[in-house]
């Protein structure tokens, strides 16, 4: 279903093609497992719980809802097992804060960490050491350069960032019915999951939309992600203004393609991207420039993590790469999709933007495991 035939208004065909489907492999090509196959028994859960086992949460940007979201889940699924959780830190996008954090969260003797590198090359040696401590290693999205799964740690899990960008390739085309020269802002760093992004996006354009043209990339890279991407938006609206959509590889630079958009009076530019955070969910429920948002499950990726937490603990063997698919939103889903993914309600802003025809629940798979 991916030829030039393809109804880009068909909103059953875009949940076909995201809901029980993974397009992109793992960091070092692993086949992806589906979230739903890592699971715990009762009694291998009764054993964690007995033996009363820490965690630390080391992440590498937490001022946003994926991230708060993802360690909402590692917390709750954490609590079920009976593993306490004994640091959470936030490198804010710096490695060498990143480093820092891991000695400090060694010191708290964790048996296990769960987290997802700034950067593959110039954390390794600070990861190593976690290795060298005896402690179990569970990825998000990221491996450290030189790991291999299964010696160095107990597994990876991602959401279908390649299938995200697929995704949010076919809402834009929605958007602009096919046609049209449009803009893409990625993220210009060696860094897997947004890499499969960009890769997704590009190939779909380019192989099922004949009529569109993807005419100016610029790379980003932080750390203040929103307004590098009004900066690279506000100059391609400029250099390029026959631009019709633009493409941003995650919300907050999704929120600096919108204020450059506003400033040059753009009300006609079609904008989307991944990741469902308040601000591009708003700008979609009021009818705005955003037009489509490929949504992670970052609660979902949390208890999955955890569970293989359990996995390393336990012993048990784990899959590689296990990935969780993308939900595509529209309008009418944003309150349905924000109520599965966050296991919480919309804000009261989103909702009254929404109004009465979005819908309640997307009836999708709950939490997996």
């Amino acid at each position: 279903m991916t030829g030039p035939n393809v109804d880009p208004n068909s909103a059953l065909y875009l949940l076909a093609l995201s809901e029980n489907t993974v397009h992109g492999n793992g960091p070092n090509g692993e086949v992806a497992t589906a979230a739903a196959d890592v699971e715990l028994s009762f009694g291998e859960r009764r054993r964690l719980r007995a033996m009363h086992a820490r965690a630390a949460i080391v992440m590498h940007y937490g001022d946003n809802h994926w991230s708060q979201a993802q360690v909402e889940g590692l917390s709750s699924e954490f609590r079920d097992l009976g593993v306490e959780v004994v640091a959470v830190t936030d490198a804010g996008f710096r490695a060498e804060q990143q480093i820092a954090d891991i000695a400090k969260v060694l010191a708290e003797r964790p048996d296990v960490i769960v987290s997802i590198p700034t950067d593959v090359m110039a954390t390794a040696s600070a990861y190593r050491s976690v290795v060298d401590a005896g402690v179990k290693l569970v990825f998000m999205d990221n491996v450290p350069q030189g790991f291999r799964s299964g010696k160095d740690y107990v597994s990876t899990v991602a959401a279908d960032n390649m299938g995200g960008g697929i995704v949010s390739a076919h809402l834009l085309a929605r958007a602009l019915d096919g046609r049209g020269r449009v803009g893409v802002v990625f993220h210009d760093a060696d860094f897997f999951v947004t890499q499969q992004r960009v890769k997704g996006f590009r190939a779909t354009i380019s192989t099922t939309y004949p009529g569109m043209q993807i005419a100016i990339e610029q790379g980003i890279t932080g750390p203040d992600f929103a307004a590098h991407s009004q900066v690279a938006a506000a100059a391609m609206l400029r250099d390029h203004p026959d631009l019709v959509g633009i493409w941003a590889v995650w919300d907050v630079p999704a929120q600096g393609v919108l204020a450059a958009a506003r400033a040059a009076g753009r009300s006609d530019l079609a904008i989307t991207t991944i990741d469902l955070g308040a601000a591009v969910a708003l700008d979609l429920a009021s009818g705005g420039l955003i037009k489509g948002i490929a949504a992670q499950r970052p609660f979902d990726q949390g208890v999955v993590e955890a569970i293989l937490a359990g996995y390393g603990l336990l012993g048990k063997a784990a899959p590689p790469f296990v990935a969780l698919p993308t939900l595509p939103v529209s309008r009418e889903q944003v309150l349905g999709v924000w109520d599965q993914i966050y296991r919480s309600p919309a804000p009261t802003d989103i909702v009254r933007a929404a109004g009465s025809g979005a819908l309640t629940t997307t009836g999708g798979p709950t939490t997996p495991g």
